[in-house]
């Protein structure tokens, strides 16, 4: 299984000196991740800066900066931000299950997703 994930951010970071920093690595979150984000003060008092905190922890790499923050996340482009948030919803995203289905017409073989509801 996959866990760290190689990005090209489409703009890129530029850092003090001008470099633009523009390939990293993300890992999938745990809940540990997510807990801990919650409680960050930042987000205690603007709940709209759990994105941020978030990011901070699970993108581990952008190449020729020697750590990866939250106060990083922040300086991004919004073009930047919004391409880390899909990127993270979409590795985080967990993958119905499916079972075998056979068409009784044909005997084509396929997957059909199987929807759980609960019922009180």
């Amino acid at each position: 299984m996959e866990t760290v994930y190689d990005f090209t951010l489409p703009k890129g970071y530029l850092d003090g000196s001008g470099q633009l920093h523009r390939n990293g690595k993300m890992r999938l979150a745990t809940a540990g991740d997510e807990i801990s984000a919650t409680r960050d003060p930042r987000v205690l008092s603007n709940p709209s800066y759990l994105t941020i905190v978030i990011l901070g922890k699970v993108v581990t790499e952008l190449e020729g900066v020697p750590m990866v923050s939250a106060t990083l996340i922040e300086k991004l482009f919004t073009a930047d931000l919004a391409f880390l948030q899909d990127m993270y919803q979409r590795i985080n995203d967990i993958e119905p299950p499916t079972m075998e289905a056979v068409c009784p017409d044909c005997g084509k073989v396929f997957q059909v997703p199987l929807n759980f509801t609960i019922e009180g």
